[in-house]
């Protein structure tokens, strides 16, 4: 191609063209290439104005309330573990005085804490709580009464509770345990029931062992009424024909008890027959009594006369005795009948003690006690409820642990007498 200079871009030939100026244009306005329109500015406030940058604000305000919140929660959470953990009030020492505290059934360690803050023996519930917190042994703890000081320090509460010798108000009534002391031939005395509830209702209080004597306990027993003193409504007849010094026997069932330390007489006997009465029903006495013909009371009378006279083993068949004697019409011939008002745990019987009269002599008088005889356990209870089926009408303890020999005849019955005494069993 030819190298002439090129054509400058324009309007196709043939046309006008512009005349090019030579040299710098003129001086005048610059027109520019039109823009695309743009937002008018935001005219910033001045420094004094109240709207000073009011979102920003806006949006921190509630994180700064939401953090001052925290910080104070931090706060007081930290005054409060300092106030209860490293600010309280705590006596020193192993205290003064005597003071007898209740623990009651599912109490926790905070709950026996207040107990002895409101008996004052700790300053507050959090020094014995704080004192129990490492010590395992505070859920060995059971319901009960003890036997505590007044202003202890938590750790010495804590000690004190935990030693068995501060435990009081316990009794414990065993099987074919009678209301009054008895003494075996050898002359050893057994306690009864009214021996063992004043036993355990003893405590120091205000520096001096404080119990409830046999006495008290006897003439609260003879002297009150029945339904007072709170005797079940099923034995409230027998009861108060009893004669008044017996009236009792056989309503305290075994098992433990909690004696109230200091209370009167009239109230230890009326909480321990609410206890007894409801072992009694779970027994299954007053239901069961019913659905063989009986009454509970006559039930409870020969589980007592089997509790005296058999072992575990053989408690439904000595009951059966009794049952086929009592309807045969012929007498019950116990020794341990004859020998209850005599206050004697033996065996046997003598002549002389046979030939006595009384209702309680059953070589001498034909059916039931006109009380029980001691205190009747949940087997003999089952047994006088449920006897095994027999024609039995004797029975003799034929070996040195205990066991009977059963007869239908007096001639077996014999029989086995004799070999009892072959075999040392009395």
């Amino acid at each position: 191609m030819a190298g002439g200079p090129r054509r400058p871009p324009g309007p196709p030939e043939g046309g006008p063209q512009p005349a090019r100026p030579e040299g710098p244009p003129p001086p005048g306005p610059r027109r520019e290439a039109p823009r695309a329109q743009q937002p008018p500015a935001v005219q910033q406030p001045e420094p004094d104005e109240p709207q000073a940058a009011p979102r920003t604000k806006r949006r921190r305000a509630p994180v700064v309330l939401a953090a001052l919140f925290l910080l104070g929660v931090v706060v007081a959470g930290g005054a409060y573990t300092y106030l209860t953990w490293f600010s309280v009030p705590d006596y020193e020492g192993a205290g003064t005085g005597d003071v007898v505290i209740e623990i009651e059934e599912g109490d926790s360690t905070r709950r026996i804490g207040v107990v002895l803050a409101e008996n004052g023996v700790v300053a507050a519930p959090e020094s014995f709580v704080r004192a129990a917190e490492d010590d395992e042994r505070i859920r060995s703890v059971q319901p009960g009464f003890y036997q505590m000081r007044r202003q202890m320090s938590g750790a010495a509460a804590v000690a004190m509770l935990l030693d068995p010798a501060s435990r009081v108000g316990q009794l414990d009534v065993r099987g074919g345990v009678q209301l009054d002391d008895t003494r075996a031939p050898d002359g050893t005395v057994a306690p009864g029931v009214l021996s063992l509830i004043s036993q355990a209702s003893c405590a120091r209080i205000d520096g001096q062992e404080s119990c409830v004597s046999v006495d008290e306990l006897r003439t609260a027993m003879m002297e009150t009424d029945p339904a007072e003193l709170g005797v079940p409504e099923w034995a409230l007849e027998n009861v108060s024909a009893a004669e008044p010094a017996r009236r009792l026997e056989g309503l305290i069932v075994p098992g433990r008890y909690d004696v109230p330390p200091g209370a009167p007489a009239v109230e230890v006997l009326r909480g321990l027959l609410a206890t007894s009465g409801e072992r009694l029903e779970a027994s299954g006495l007053v239901a069961g009594a019913q659905s063989i013909g009986s009454t509970p009371y006559e039930v409870l009378t020969i589980a007592s006369l089997v509790e005296k006279e058999a072992i575990n083993p053989d408690m439904p068949k000595v009951a059966r005795v009794i049952y086929n004697r009592l309807g045969a019409g012929r007498r019950l011939e116990l020794d341990s009948m004859v020998n209850y008002p005599l206050d004697l745990q033996a065996l046997r019987t003598t002549a002389e003690d046979r030939a006595r009269p009384g209702p309680y002599n059953s070589y001498q008088v034909a059916g039931l006690p006109p009380t029980p005889i001691a205190a009747a356990g949940r087997e003999a209870i089952a047994a006088a409820l449920n006897p095994e089926p027999g024609p039995w009408l004797y029975f003799v303890r034929c070996q040195t642990d205990g066991t009977s020999c059963f007869a239908e005849t007096l001639e077996e019955h014999n029989a086995n007498v004799r070999a009892a005494r072959q075999n040392g069993a009395f």
